[in-house]
């Protein structure tokens, strides 16, 4: 991956998680993060990825992530001082989840040997 794309990456990621403090409303008790952020080569797209804490609310807020999905980008649009511009895809995070359930399995084998 070049060192453009990882910058994009990182710029990607830092704006869209201030806009999504700044300008959206969660459900209260629900946490919403963006873990990480996939740029085509040819900054056609974005893929950004997100995860919800707690899980259960995790299609409600994805949803409501998709149906703001044009506003999110017209903000991304107007903060990000670059060319082209890459289309905002909001994604769901599953390798969060699945790190967390090795590790709770981890730590019961752990228990287990002692």
């Amino acid at each position: 991956m070049s060192k453009r794309i990882l910058r994009v990456n990182a710029l990607i990621k830092k704006e869209i998680s201030k806009l999504l403090l700044r300008e959206f409303e969660f459900p209260p008790g629900v946490l919403v993060t963006v873990t990480r952020v996939e740029t085509s080569a040819n900054l056609v797209e974005s893929r950004v990825f997100v995860s919800v804490i707690p899980e259960e609310k995790f299609e409600e807020v994805l949803q409501n992530l998709n149906k703001k999905i044009y506003f999110l980008q017209q903000k991304f649009n107007q903060l990000a001082r670059m060319r082209p511009l890459p289309r905002l895809i909001i994604s769901a995070e599953r390798k969060t989840a699945e790190a967390a359930k090795i590790e709770e399995i981890l730590e019961q084998l752990k228990k287990g040997e002692k």
